[in-house]
């Protein structure tokens, strides 16, 4: 799990995509925001894995936090062809045939005009004129990716209609990406103030509960221990 500082509408707030590796390859679940590629880079510098290939970069959902970075990796002659996850139902924004479900375009021009010249080139080409689809590989509720050991794709729809988690089954840990924050501790839904359908979103709780989960890495709040499954029960007999 990485842990860096966002910078989105003026605010800055912690991250945490997380790489999952082995002696032959590693592949990185969301890729912050724009510009965020370098940071990432140097992470995967620190662990002593920048030998090996990128096999995947797998997107839980469209929001730009979730993809912004995914342009400049998708330019860097340097790393080999990987593929790109994403579900059908959000594909058409990370292809860049649709615009974010819920980042308004002024906000983004805004965003887009405080970075670098390179990294409003590299987002441009790849979202806004892209010359092939970004996505490679589309995901289904119930796959079991081989990575890690086997990674079971959960759709959890809500915070965005193509949202997914994923289930790291060797070390029992759930993925939530936006299904599930930690706020202080405690383990809550998907928020209400950044959520499409807050109805969906709450139901897909429900899919949690059928998994043995020993820990879960929320993409804000990080990492929770102790009592998961519980926490989620506890979550789904209060909605």
């Amino acid at each position: 799990m990485l842990d860096f500082e966002m910078k989105i509408s003026g605010r800055s707030m912690p991250i945490h995509p997380t790489i999952i590796y082995d002696n032959d390859c590693w592949t990185l679940i969301d890729t912050g925001m724009p510009g965020s590629a370098r940071v990432i880079q140097d992470y995967v510098k620190q662990a002593g894995i920048s030998e090996t290939p990128l096999q995947a970069i797998i997107l839980t959902h469209q929001d730009i936090d979730h993809i912004g970075g995914l342009p400049q990796f998708l330019e860097d002659s340097a790393i080999s062809p990987f593929d790109v996850y994403a579900h059908e139902a959000d594909r058409d924004t990370i292809d860049g045939k649709a615009p974010l479900l819920k980042f308004p375009l002024d906000l983004l021009n805004a965003e887009l005009e405080s970075l670098p010249a390179e990294v409003r080139h590299s987002y441009d080409k790849v979202f806004s004129q892209p010359s092939k689809p970004n996505v490679t590989r589309l995901l289904a509720d119930g796959d079991i990716l081989p990575i890690g050991g086997g990674l079971t794709v959960i759709h959890t729809p809500g915070h965005t209609p193509g949202h997914v988690s994923l289930y790291h089954h060797a070390s029992k840990t759930l993925i939530a990406g936006d299904a599930l924050v930690v706020h202080n501790g405690e383990l809550l839904g998907s928020s209400p103030y950044s959520t499409y359908n807050m109805e969906d979103a709450t139901h897909s709780l429900e899919k949690f509960k059928s998994f043995d989960i020993e820990a879960v890495v929320c993409y804000h709040g990080g990492l929770l221990r102790d009592d998961i499954n519980k926490r989620i029960a506890h979550l789904t007999a209060r909605s």
